[in-house]
């Protein structure tokens, strides 16, 4: 089966063919590092992740480049209220946008621009779309041309003359068109500036990214990506500028990553429901989130609520649950992660596959990672009962499907040993007296004051505790 990517500028699915064989150029817009990460910005990052991950798995030659915006308006405001540079500000937030991505496994790109880096191809860029007259400058500002450019609005669907019409927005008398939109803007008293032909000022944010990409890139690249959000005006901006520009396709498959909400109502400000990275990790195991937002279509919407949250992290306790059975059993994870490297693959990654060859569709894939889980265990359970050769190459497979599928979606990255040791330290539970008190309830069975045993299985289970009776003995968890 080939892959198949829905693509936002066709408005359907096509079939996968990159430009040059066997290579890939992706590039996705990052943040605008004035504040905070949240939700929503974690779900592009992950689904990327997993893009960038599958199609490495694939064989491909990937790069990937996903930008930083380190000089906008919101970053000039929140410097000036902190009083402090605006480099400062770009740099607190990236600093913590990297700890955030990192604490959610998030694979670095293999190009991390910012805009601050490549003013001199921003000027050259947009200096070649004067030239040809699809921009023009005044008063020390440049604006884009949108009537120069056939296409526009071809990304949205939008016409510009539908726009015109029912056009209300603010009206500059220096542009010529309404729509028209800044690719430099002259320096304001107080703003960071870069000298340029039309005087001192700084990049729009459009033209950033379009210049950025074709650097370091090439002027016409496989995958753009980023959130719903961007495909009007941004992405569609960049479309005008860069194939004026350069006479040449700008990007042949367009992604673009549904919304996140919270609680059934749209993320906002104005609603005060933003919800940020930094904060869900001190709630949620970081692959409990990865879980999460994996578990719709990337093009769907996903609504953030405890219940949705609960299940995620309950999900991952029971991933790891079999990896630390596997483990007690045969002890061989370790050759299992190393082997799922190699081609070796069975029925469950195959349809793990299918699922991401149907434009990434991680709701099967990760469907097909917890039907692999539940064959696992009724293997184990069949070698239980003594059927232990054929069972035992079953189990080896399907192990190495969990790990195949579990490397493209980001989870299983810790020994589970030491995944449940972290839970019930984050607990807060006195260990010691869990331990003390499955030993009285193991004393108690011995006895047959099956009772009291079980009166200590509801004090534990009271306590957020769950125990599980096996041939070496009691062990516990804390549940979800």
């Amino acid at each position: 089966m080939a892959l198949r990517i829905y693509n936002t500028l066709s408005g359907q699915k096509e079939e996968f063919q990159p430009i040059e064989e066997g290579e890939v150029k992706m590039y996705v817009c990052g943040p605008t590092v004035y504040d905070s990460s949240h939700i929503g910005h974690a779900r592009c990052v992950i689904v990327f992740d997993m893009v960038y991950r599958y199609l490495k798995g694939l064989g491909l030659d990937v790069t990937y480049a996903r930008n930083f915006t380190d000089i906008d308006d919101k970053i000039i405001n929140r410097a000036e209220q902190l009083g402090v540079s605006c480099n400062a500000v770009a740099e607190k937030y990236i600093d913590e946008f990297y700890r955030d991505m990192d604490a959610l496994h998030v694979k670095r790109p293999d190009l991390e621009p910012k805009a601050t880096e490549h003013i001199d191809d921003i000027l050259s860029l947009i200096e070649t779309l004067i030239e040809k007259g699809k921009a023009y400058a005044v008063d020390g500002d440049v604006y884009f041309r949108v009537t120069s450019f056939e296409g526009y609005g071809k990304l949205s669907g939008r016409k510009l003359e539908e726009m015109e019409a029912g056009a209300r927005i603010d009206v500059d008398e220096r542009k010529e068109n309404p729509f028209d939109f800044a690719l430099w803007k002259a320096q304001k008293p107080g703003e960071p500036a870069w000298e340029s032909p039309w005087g001192m000022g700084r990049p729009g944010w459009h033209i950033e990214c379009s210049a950025m990409s074709s650097r370091l890139l090439g002027n016409t690249i496989d995958i753009h990506g980023g959130g719903k959000d961007l495909i009007f005006p941004h992405h569609e901006n960049e479309i005008a500028q860069s194939e004026a520009a350069f006479d040449a396709p700008f990007v042949k498959y367009w992604m673009h990553n549904g919304f996140v909400n919270i609680n059934a109502e749209k993320m906002s400000k104005s609603l005060g429901n933003t919800t940020m990275i930094k904060d869900v990790l001190k709630q949620y195991h970081p692959e409990a989130v990865r879980l999460f937002l994996l578990s719709n279509h990337y093009r769907s919407p996903i609504d953030y609520n405890e219940q949705a949250m609960k299940e995620a992290a309950g999900n991952l306790d029971k991933l790891y649950t079999l990896l630390k059975r596997v483990a007690d059993e045969f002890g061989n994870l370790s050759l299992l992660r190393l082997q799922s490297y190699s081609k070796k693959f069975g029925e469950h990654f195959k349809e793990f596959c299918a699922g991401m060859e149907d434009d990434f569709n991680s709701a099967r894939g990760t469907a097909a990672l917890f039907e692999a889980l539940r064959a696992t265990n009724r293997a184990i359970d069949t070698i239980e009962e003594g059927d232990s050769f054929e069972n035992k190459i079953t189990i080896d497979t399907h192990m190495v499907d969990i790990f195949k599928m579990a490397n493209i979606l980001g989870v299983l990255n810790e020994n589970p040993y030491e995944y449940f040791d972290a839970k019930k330290e984050k607990s807060g539970v006195d260990a010691t007296r869990v331990e003390a008190l499955i030993q009285e309830r193991t004393d108690a069975r011995k006895s047959k004051n099956f009772q009291r045993a079980d009166e200590i299985r509801d004090e534990l289970t009271a306590m957020g505790v769950a125990i599980e009776d096996g041939a070496g003995g009691t062990t516990w968890k804390m549940m979800e």
